[in-house]
């Protein structure tokens, strides 16, 4: 089972901890509660969702296994159905992806993709139990997991023993009323809707030297990605485009005249967001 992160991710690529698979019916091989157990789990307070500045780093895009996660950093509702898996002492004191300690006795979780930090409820729909938690971290990077719990919160919901079972998670705002609790759900998970965008068409390359930025499967994506690159990098003189050659629709600067005025702004990217833009030559 891949957990969550262990280390601040420093973007395009994130270093995810590793841990063992989990027993049928056990705790995680050892993983488990610790000796230091608080001894009421039951009485350990929910997160109360607070206004907090999004941590400039951890919400950036980047890359575990090959596949590309962009955060999304807006305020939309966002309503997401699987599994949720636990992750305990092999992390306890470790800095999440923000640079706190876990703390696997608190009531956190980790995202891929949520703002850092933000604040969800997870309800566990075989038991109506519910807990809000405050997401600090990013993970779990799993095909079939949409979700890594502290330890208390997986407790509160009769995960923790079993090591993993299905979810309903629900981003919640500070001062805003919960949203009704979610029923047994047997419907796919629902997507978070998308921004409130207009897309921009597919461009036409001129010949030049171009900057990628990102490649992505889904137009979606890498509109959303484009709005977002040429918001942060408005200091830029040329257009930020979306091209398309199958499979990839693919977020490109440019283009400039010579290599060496790409190789220029190149440098200013990297300077401003530590990653690479690569240069390609239409």
């Amino acid at each position: 089972m891949l957990g969550a992160c262990g280390t601040t991710p420093k973007p395009p690529v994130s270093k995810p901890s590793v841990s063992a698979p989990a027993k049928s019916g056990g705790y995680y091989l050892d993983d488990g509660p610790g000796e230091n157990a608080p001894a009421n789990l039951e009485a350990i307070p929910d997160a109360i969702p607070r206004e907090e500045p999004l941590h400039r780093g951890a919400n950036r895009p980047y890359t575990v296994f090959g596949k590309t996660y962009v955060p999304n950093v807006s305020n939309d509702a966002f309503r997401q159905q699987g599994i949720a898996s636990w992750y305990g002492r092999k992390f306890h004191g470790n800095p999440t992806s923000i640079g706190e300690p876990y703390d696997m006795y608190g009531m956190t979780a980790a995202h891929p993709t949520l703002p850092l930090p933000s604040y969800v409820r997870v309800t566990n729909p075989a038991n109506q139990k519910s807990v809000v938690v405050r997401v600090n971290d990013r993970g779990p990077f799993h095909a079939d997991r949409i979700i890594d719990l502290s330890y208390t919160a997986a407790a509160k919901l009769d995960l923790a023993r079993k090591g993993s079972g299905i979810v309903v998670v629900e981003r919640v705002f500070p001062g805003a009323p919960l949203p009704p609790m979610p029923g047994v759900a047997a419907a796919p998970p629902t997507p978070p809707p998308a921004p409130n965008i207009a897309v921009s068409p597919i461009t036409p390359e001129a010949t030049g030297f171009y900057l990628q930025l990102g490649a992505f499967s889904s137009r979606d994506n890498a509109e959303n990605f484009r709005v977002r690159m040429a918001r942060e990098l408005e200091w830029n003189k040329e257009p930020i485009l979306l091209t398309h050659a199958e499979p990839w629709f693919r977020v490109r600067m440019g283009p400039y005249a010579t290599r060496a005025e790409a190789e220029a702004i190149a440098a200013e990217v990297r300077r401003s967001h530590d990653f690479s833009p690569a240069i390609q030559k239409q």
